[in-house]
């Protein structure tokens, strides 16, 4: 059985502070067995956390937070920080409803001073607070896990350079996102190197300078580019950072605490921004995820002393499956076709088609804007790219959506996974906004699949023609398996769907004149009754037919959706509606105007409304 001698001392990190650097390492360990065994049994993220054990450590020892601020960047590497700033009682409760959230946010704790459930936003973030406080406290902006591929920390880097600052930005580089990075940045931090002993040289020459009166900051402005000059010549390597005027230390050891206070105290009072860049390994101290860090990142329930992950028993086939081998199927009749995702090829499981046909699939890094236009460029040359993109990331898109592929009419599939309600990862996780956001769009196609042999035909219907640019979104997860119809065999023969059909699930009772019109995996949350029941199919364009028929017969209509209700499809039913100079009364279903909070799926339809039972008490009421 583990002890926590020194962990249970610590609630706050004024009470870090109180050990000695040597007990450091100790302290380390405790933090990471903790970690380990709270989360075998509350999933979470784990491998993130694990390899940012000692530079939270280190951090909280010489910073004064939260006075200083500390600013992350994807929250997968914070729960270290969440247990070292009081909340080690009560971590068990992270990601259950009611409990703390899945990443840090400020108004759950005065230490976490961002919101940081995406990735890339820490420098942009961090350069704005140090820019607002001046040199009344220090700001850190801890950046990793992929996210330096996000083109927003690169729009960062670049106002760092020339905005009076004296922001520390902390790399921490572990050579993955979820799944192993990708791109030519990655294989640049390998080779970058620059001389500790140099640097130490480099501070205690301009301390001294600046002591005595010598060097103000433009001249020091001036000297740091000519030293950066004369190094690249020397070295015959530019360093990408310091050629922006940020000063560069590393590459450090990220698992060396010791080191890294040691390191942290001597560049923190450096005037003008700094860049520590350190190593690390996702899943440090724990060899089962060490090994495997992409089953790791998060492994739901496992083993702690064994490594054996508890598999749920399965239920059914998932969306993500069904999407993964069916574009494989369709890649091998179709040679146009190309696959790219943003660094979810295993979330997305087009690792399977990676795996048959590596040469026409595509993983961008986190880069969800540079990944749609990537794939209107191959879609303007011939190609027939299926984008597969986490719908809350696909946020960050948006204008390449509007400009790069529907303005151009180009045939680009997006394929958006995880939309709607993803459970226990929260508010920056939940698919909310996809439809209301894209339906505005000119020459768009919006398609969601009830079941998974609807997103095959969906899929197959896409690489057919050109419909130009064709949105499918889908939940993470299957068809719920406790109210799962009889269903055909997900691998049977696909056929195209008619664009903007959608289909009567069940015809109303005789005199009942309640109507519901259901979107996607909603639909199996409709309780059968005397209403009449349509799944629509498709939210853009609406089916004519079913409006005109459902204008004509009924007197209310019910719209049922998983994203937030102003703008989607209630609203879309609405504007038909009074386009045409129908006025049925219509009562709308779906998320709040608010952010929702994290818990299970059924748990949050129960919040929202849009489980089946609060579904029928609203259809009995207004039966």
């Amino acid at each position: 059985m583990q002890t926590y001698n020194l962990l249970q001392q610590i609630d706050s990190p004024a009470d870090l502070r109180r050990l000695t650097v040597k007990q450091l390492p100790e302290l380390c360990d405790e933090l990471r067995h903790f970690i380990i065994e709270q989360l075998s049994s509350h999933p979470g993220h784990l491998a993130s956390s694990l390899g940012t054990v000692e530079l939270t450590v280190a951090l909280h020892y010489v910073f004064n937070t939260p006075n200083d601020r500390l600013v992350w960047d994807v929250g997968h590497q914070a729960y270290g920080h969440k247990i070292l700033t009081g909340r080690r009682e009560q971590f068990h409760t992270n990601r259950q409803m009611g409990g703390l959230r899945p990443f840090p946010f400020p108004t759950e704790s005065p230490y976490d001073t961002f919101a940081c459930g995406h990735a890339s936003n820490s420098i942009s973030a961090a350069l704005g607070m140090a820019t607002a406080v001046g040199n009344s406290r220090k700001v850190v902006a801890v950046i990793g896990d992929g996210a330096m591929s996000g083109g927003l920390a690169y729009e960062g880097l670049n106002n760092v350079s020339e905005t009076p600052n004296n922001l520390l930005i902390i790399l921490n580089d572990n050579n993955m996102s979820i799944d192993p990075a990708v791109g030519g940045f990655k294989h640049y931090l390998q080779d970058l190197h620059t001389s500790s002993a140099y640097n130490g040289l480099r501070y205690r020459i301009a301390k001294a300078l600046t002591d005595h009166g010598f060097l103000n900051d433009e001249r020091r402005t001036r000297i740091l580019r000519f030293n950066n000059s004369v190094k690249s010549f020397l070295l015959g390597q530019q360093n990408i950072f310091e050629g922006m005027n940020i000063r560069y230390f590393g590459p450090n050891d990220g698992h060396d605490v010791m080191q890294l206070v040691r390191t942290l105290q001597r560049i923190k009072d450096m005037k003008g921004p700094k860049l520590l860049h350190i190593r690390t390994v996702k899943g440090k101290g724990y060899s089962e995820a060490e090994k495997d860090p992409t089953t790791w990142h998060a492994p739901g329930l496992f083993n702690p002393d064994t490594g054996e992950v508890k598999k749920a028993q399965a239920k059914g086939v998932k969306f993500q499956q069904v999407f993964g081998h069916t574009l494989l199927e369709l890649a091998q009749s179709n040679p146009d076709i190309v696959g790219i995702t943003p660094a979810m090829p295993t979330g997305c499981s087009m690792n399977i088609m990676m795996k048959a046909m590596p040469e026409r699939c595509f993983d961008v890094g986190i880069a969800e804007g540079h990944a749609v236009t990537f794939a209107a460029g191959l879609a303007r040359e011939g190609k027939r790219p299926f984008c597969n993109i986490y719908s809350s990331f696909a946020q960050r898109a948006y204008d390449n959506i509007i400009h790069d592929t529907a303005l151009q009419h180009l045939p680009v599939t997006l394929c958006l996974d995880r939309a709607g309600l993803v459970g226990e990862d929260g508010a920056t996780h939940h698919g909310a906004f996809d439809l209301a956001a894209l339906r505005p769009i000119p020459h768009i196609t919006i398609a969601a699949p009830m079941d998974e042999a609807e997103l095959r035909n969906l899929m197959f219907t896409a690489q057919s023609g050109n419909h130009g640019t064709f949105v499918i979104r889908y939940p993470r997860g299957g068809v719920p398996s406790d109210r799962r119809a009889p269903l055909p065999d997900w691998r049977t023969p696909m056929q195209a769907a008619p664009i903007g059909r959608g289909r009567c699930l069940r015809p109303a009772a005789e005199g009942c004149k309640v109507a519901v019109l259901s979107l996607g995996i909603m639909g199996w949350n409709i309780p059968e009754g005397p209403w009449a029941h349509y799944d629509m199919r498709f939210l853009k364009p609406l089916d004519d037919a079913i409006m005109e028929e459902v204008a004509d017969r009924f007197t209310t209509v019910v719209t049922v959706e998983d994203g937030v209700r102003n703008g989607g499809l209630g609203s879309a039913v609405l504007e038909w509606l009074a386009d045409h100079g129908h006025t049925p009364r219509v009562v709308r279903l779906g998320l709040p105007d608010e952010y929702v909070e994290h818990g299970s799926i059924r748990q949050l339809q129960t919040l929202t409304g849009l489980d089946p039972d609060s579904i029928e008490s609203t259809l009995n009421e207004l039966a």
